[in-house]
Parts: structure tokens; C-alpha cells; sequence
């Protein structure tokens, strides 16, 4: 590698999934190699673009308020004629935006932990527009037409079924790499769980249940805590509101009067320490914390995926034996309870889990583009 290769990784701010990829692969290519420059853009912030940001701000706006009409698009753009269409009038709009970016950092290396910076760096490819190293990080355990992007020199996928997901759509076998979902060093680690509970400050006593609603703190918090204290075992409740701080203060005020102990947080660095401190996960199944939970042996308790490629997700880690998957209708009391009464379950969820990670994932990926 010539000394102060630029790497430019592109991410967008849509959860934290893609930005905590993006940073994980980022830490393996400096450790890797220390002269490297590199430059982590969001893709969809104000800053790159005020038309991507707008793009944002009505992907959150259609979640929270009609998820239905997100599923109905999601599966729209799934097939390759409807998703082909979509892409390219996409495309006609957001790679200026990737021009911009390139003009002022000039990389060697474009890595993208997102489809739409993906699809730009793929079209300036195609119309020679660009020369460059050039990947695709997908972060989910699924492949939608829109991560198709067939100028791109490499993939980097979570499972096997992935890169023949990818091989039907046209793209070539060779430059597909099953590397798993990258995460971040602490995730990597062996921790010794009753060390974790003492940091933290909690019992070795009762059991630790933690709670997350994704980066943006999504999710049906309140239901699950009303839920959770039908639970007559007194409860060591860890909650991550992430960046909802409405929802923070909703947490601390039920706190208040549960016969659980509960401690709500929110955006925080020390998710490792406390997955590793817990006994289960309940969350929404998205990609980058199902991978964090499923590197360090947690058994996860799965609700309210977002239509489409969290409801994969899902899929992916229940029949794995990784996860169990609420519906709608079942009871979360019913299904803690039985976990913690029968530790066996946890045991074989840990053990599966264990058995499917794939912790060399950021130094792998760093390998193949340095």
C-alpha cells in the first residue's frame, strides 16, 4: 500500500447502523495502516446536500407516520424493472452530490455502507466519470434490487445466501465476499459478566433484561415496560433510548413507580459493557445491533421490525435460533419469563449465536481495500 492512500467511506445517518459500519471499518483500516487518510462523509446530511437531507427527512417522516406506505415502496422497488426505474431517477439527482464529495477529497478508495451513495459511485463507474477502488457494505441480512450497483469492484455481504441473492442479480460472483456485518473493536472481546455488573453497578441477584429502539430510539418502549412489569421477579431493566430524549424522560418517569430497577440512558458509548453485562437483549431487529448482540453471545427478543429488510433481519436471527420473534399478539411478559425460567434456552440461543458471528469482519473488509 503507498503511504497516505485516501479512503473515502460513505454512510448515511438513517438510523446508526450505517455510520457505526462505516466506523468500524474505518478503525480497521488505521490500525491496519496508520499513514492512511480517511474521511467517514453522511451522505444525507444538510452539509453534502440539502436535497439528500430532504430525502432523509421524509424516510423518517414516512416511518413514524405511515409505515405501511414504506412497506408498500419497499417492496415497489424490490423487483428489477420498478426498483431499476427508481434507481436511475435516484441516480440522475444524488451523484452530484458524490462528484462534489470527490473533487474535494480526491480518494483512492470509495466504500459506501449505504445504497444511495452506492448507486452514485456505481453510475460515475459506468459513465467513466471517476477511477477508483470501490465497494459495497450492506448492512442487513438481505439483499434489495437497490444495493445493486454493477460497476461497483467489490461486496461485502453478512451470509452465504446474500452473495446468491447478488449472483441472480446479475452481478459477478468473484467480487462478492462473504465477510460478515463489520462492528466495532469492544464488540469483539470476551468480557466476564459479573466484572461488566459491578462497573455498572448492578446485582449479580436478579436478572439484567436491556432494552433498545435503535440509534434513533424507535420502538414500542412504553408497551414492553408495561408489559415487563407483569414480571413478579424483580427486574434489572437497562434502557436505551439512543437520541429520542422524550422518550428518555418517559422511561424515567415510569422508573418512578416499577417494582423493577431501571436505568434509562441515552445515546451512549459503553453499549458493549452493557450487552455484555445482560442476560437478554429485547430490541428492534436492526442489522448493526443484531450483529453487536449476536458478537458477544446475547439471546435477543425481537419486536416491531420496520417493514422490509428489518422484518428479514428478523427472520434471519429467529430461525437461526438466535432470537426469538415477537408478533403481534404475543405476550413479552410471557416469553421473558420463560426465557429466565428455563436458563437452558438462553444458554442454546448464546451458543447459536456464538456459532454465527463473524467478529473479523471490519479487519477482513479492511484487508481486501487497503
Amino acid at each position: 500500500m503507498s503511504e497516505g492512500k485516501s479512503f473515502l467511506i460513505v454512510t448515511a445517518s438513517v438510523g446508526s447502523g450505517h455510520e457505526k459500519a462505516a466506523a468500524a471499518v474505518a478503525e480497521s483500516i488505521q490500525k491496519q495502516h496508520p499513514e492512511a487518510v480517511i474521511n467517514i462523509i453522511d451522505f444525507m446530511s444538510m452539509k453534502t446536500s440539502w436535497i439528500n437531507a430532504m430525502m432523509k427527512h421524509g424516510y423518517l417522516t414516512m416511518l413514524n407516520l405511515v409505515p405501511n406506505l414504506y412497506e408498500f415502496m419497499y417492496q415497489f422497488t424490490a423487483g428489477r424493472k420498478k426498483g431499476g426505474f427508481v434507481k436511475w431517477a435516484m441516480s440522475s439527482v444524488i451523484v452530484y452530490s458524490m462528484k462534489s464529495l470527490i473533487r474535494k477529497y480526491r480518494p483512492d478508495t470509495i466504500i459506501c455502507t449505504h445504497p444511495f451513495p452506492a448507486d452514485a459511485v456505481s453510475h460515475l463507474l459506468e459513465h467513466k466519470k471517476a477511477d477508483f477502488d470501490s465497494c459495497a457494505i450492506i448492512t442487513d441480512y438481505s439483499v434489495h434490487q437497490m444495493w445493486v450497483c454493477p460497476k461497483l469492484n467489490h461486496y461485502f455481504v453478512a451470509i452465504e445466501s446474500m452473495r446468491d441473492q447478488l449472483v441472480e442479480f446479475g452481478i459477478s460472483r468473484d467480487i462478492i465476499h462473504v465477510s460478515g456485518i463489520p462492528v466495532s473493536e469492544p464488540f469483539c472481546r470476551g468480557y466476564d459478566k459479573a466484572e461488566c455488573r459491578r462497573e455498572l453497578g448492578l446485582s449479580m441477584d436478579y436478572p439484567v433484561i436491556m432494552m433498545m429502539g435503535g440509534g434513533l430510539g424507535l420502538g414500542g418502549m412504553d408497551g414492553a415496560l408495561d408489559q415487563l412489569e407483569k414480571i413478579r421477579e424483580k427486574l434489572q431493566l437497562l434502557v436505551i433510548a439512543g437520541r429520542n430524549e422524550e422518550l428518555k424522560r418517559k422511561v424515567e418517569a415510569f422508573a418512578a413507580t416499577s417494582h423493577h430497577h431501571i436505568t434509562a440512558l441515552g445515546y451512549t458509548d459503553k453499549v458493549s459493557l452493557l450487552m455484555a453485562a445482560s442476560d437478554v437483549i429485547i430490541t428492534k431487529p436492526g442489522a448493526l445491533t443484531l450483529t453487536e448482540a449476536m458478537s458477544l453471545g446475547l439471546p435477543m427478543v425481537l419486536h416491531e421490525p420496520i417493514p422490509g429488510p428489518e422484518t428479514d433481519n428478523a427472520r434471519f436471527m429467529s430461525e437461526g435460533g438466535m432470537a426469538v420473534w415477537l408478533h403481534s399478539g404475543d405476550s413479552l411478559a410471557k416469553i421473558i419469563g420463560d426465557l429466565l425460567r428455563h436458563p437452558e434456552k438462553l444458554a442454546l440461543m448464546s451458543q447459536n449465536s456464538r456459532k454465527f458471528r463473524r467478529t473479523d469482519a471490519a479487519t477482513t473488509i479492511a484487508e481486501y481495500m487497503s
